[in-house]
């Protein structure tokens, strides 16, 4: 036991869970936490946003950058609900965020004070952005309740979670055990009978087939394996991308996969909802579908699966492949096949102009370890049917939650995580100044990240869909824009203006030679929309 103040705790809790960088906006009621971050926070990276949805997003990137956790903290009141939407997609990408919000004193809680930044009822607002919420109500539950964030963030399905403190609690000094006893990772033991049941049916099958989401990020050594083995196809879409190296013969894009499943007899769906099959093709065609994912509750969202394991990939495909090692399984190569569907949907796409020759230049120029982030902008929407992943966790998504404005803060999060590899963040010029007010925050904390703002001065899928799908009713959706090199210049960072696809290519040859941030705008017109290829 060691008496000192809950700021302290905090940090010292922070620093036993191996938190090396905390996104964060200091204030008034977290002076005590930054106190301690000041005192005993030296091996923690402290950078601080210029906007609380900066905060939020910079851990999100981090986080998905490495499948680790990203932390960040932010004033009660209007400092949470900023970084709420944050938070929200946190939660739709399976992300392991975890929020340290302030709290006004526990003595006014819910009384109606009108205390600075009192919102009502925070912790429930909290708890409904994440899978586990939590208020420490004295210095020396911090370290057992931090302890317990990150269990549940590292147990089962990973979400995000929250702690609040109140300022109080912060600044109250109090007896404290750091050596908290530590709570092992729960997972769900894969049930040998079930999987002995999945490798029965999968060696029967002719036609099998394959789909990954975030859920088999970890997993993609197997992944290959059983695919080779089963010589079945395997499909992702936006969180699943890179699991499989998009050059592999059985890899196939979504959209492309459609008529093979009119033909599959069997499906094995891995930690991924497999949401479009599911609603869609399975109305003209129903396969034996298998799941494999941590949570229970994924199961049966979409459709009643055959056969069910409850599991993580890493632990239930090792038992897979490991029986059906031991069955007569005989199959032909379906290279030829694959490779020729894959062939006729990249000419099928081809097309789509002049997104897919930015995706190509993209892809080259990242090289095989560099990150892209996508945005909901029409150059993001094209990607996700036709932007080739190679490894895991180096396409970066908003996913379901389609948050616009995510995009720029998320991939500076990405950097900081792999300052090893190029990132490239695609904005449109709507979505771009959302968080905008971020360059001051990497130009000062040297963040090299390039962004490809492509301006059509419109929030342009909205106006697309307002032309085309509302009989030209438009409103609401041109914009009037700074000129975006002159303002990233005044911001400190490298503004390039490029008018063609070689200007594209070496305003990012160039953006590699800098330590600052680097805006490329690209003047465009519209672009068609990638609707008609889903």
């Amino acid at each position: 036991m060691e008496k000192m103040t809950g700021g302290e705790a905090a940090v010292k809790s922070m620093l036993a869970h191996n938190i090396d960088t905390l996104f964060c906006i200091p204030g008034y009621q977290n002076d005590w936490l930054f106190n301690a971050l000041h005192d005993l926070g030296k091996d923690i990276r402290v950078i601080h946003t210029r906007h609380e949805q900066g905060a939020g997003y910079m851990a999100l990137g981090y986080a998905l950058a490495t499948g680790d956790v990203g932390m960040f903290s932010v004033v009660p009141g209007p400092g949470v609900l900023n970084a709420s939407a944050a938070l929200a997609t946190a939660y739709a990408l399976n992300a392991k965020v975890f929020c340290l919000s302030g709290q006004i004193p526990s003595t006014s809680i819910g009384r109606e004070f009108g205390e600075l930044h009192e919102i009502n009822d925070q912790l429930n607002i909290l708890a409904s952005l994440t899978k586990h919420a939590q208020r420490a109500n004295s210095p020396g539950e911090i370290p057992h309740m931090i302890s317990q964030g990150f269990h549940q963030l590292c147990s089962g399905r990973p979400r995000p979670v929250a702690l609040e403190i109140p300022m109080d609690i912060l600044k109250a000094r109090g007896m404290v055990n750091l050596q908290t006893e530590p709570i092992a990772d729960l997972h769900p033991i894969p049930d040998a009978q079930v999987i002995e049941q999945a490798a029965e049916l999968l060696s029967g099958a002719q036609r099998p087939m394959i789909f990954v989401g975030s859920g088999a990020q970890r997993a993609g050594r197997e992944i290959r394996a059983l695919a080779e083995r089963l010589q079945a196809p395997v499909v992702a879409y936006r969180t699943g991308k890179g699991v499989i190296d998009a050059r592999h013969y059985l890899s196939l894009p979504q959209p492309a996969a459609k008529a093979y499943w009119m033909q599959a007899d069997a499906v094995i769906a891995v930690g991924t909802n497999m949401r479009v099959p599911s609603q869609n093709w399975a109305k003209e065609h129903k396969p034996a579908v298998i799941r494999i994912d941590v949570d229970p509750k994924s199961h049966s969202r979409f459709l009643d699966p055959n056969i069910s394991i409850t599991a993580r990939a890493e632990d239930a495909l090792p038992v897979l492949l490991d029986i059906l090692s031991h069955k007569k399984i005989q199959r032909s190569s379906r290279k030829a096949e694959i490779t020729a569907m894959s062939k006729a949907w990249e000419e099928k796409v081809s097309v789509l102009q002049p997104q897919v020759s930015y995706l190509k230049i993209i892809r080259e120029e990242l090289g095989e370890d560099g990150i892209f982030v996508d945005e909901l902008t029409q150059v993001g929407f094209a990607s996700r049917i036709a932007y080739p992943v190679y490894k895991p966790r180096t396409y970066i998504t908003t996913g379901y939650q389609g948050t616009l404005g995510y995009g720029f803060p998320t991939a500076l999060g990405v950097k900081i995580a792999r300052p090893d590899v190029p990132v490239i963040s695609i904005c449109g010029d709507g979505g771009f100044m959302f968080s905008v007010q971020e360059l001051a925050t990497a130009v000062q904390q040297k963040i090299a990240v390039c962004v490809l703002l492509f301006n059509n001065n419109q929030y342009g899928n909205v106006q697309e869909m307002q032309k085309n799908d509302y009989g030209g009713r438009v409103i609401a959706t041109d914009l009037h824009n700074p000129d975006f090199v002159k303002m990233a210049e005044s911001f400190g960072a490298l503004g390039i203006r490029a008018n063609s696809f070689d200007e594209v290519r070496a305003a990012i040859r160039k953006s590699y030679t800098v330590d600052v941030p680097t805006i490329v705008e690209i003047p465009v017109g519209d672009m068609p929309s990638a609707n008609r290829f889903r």
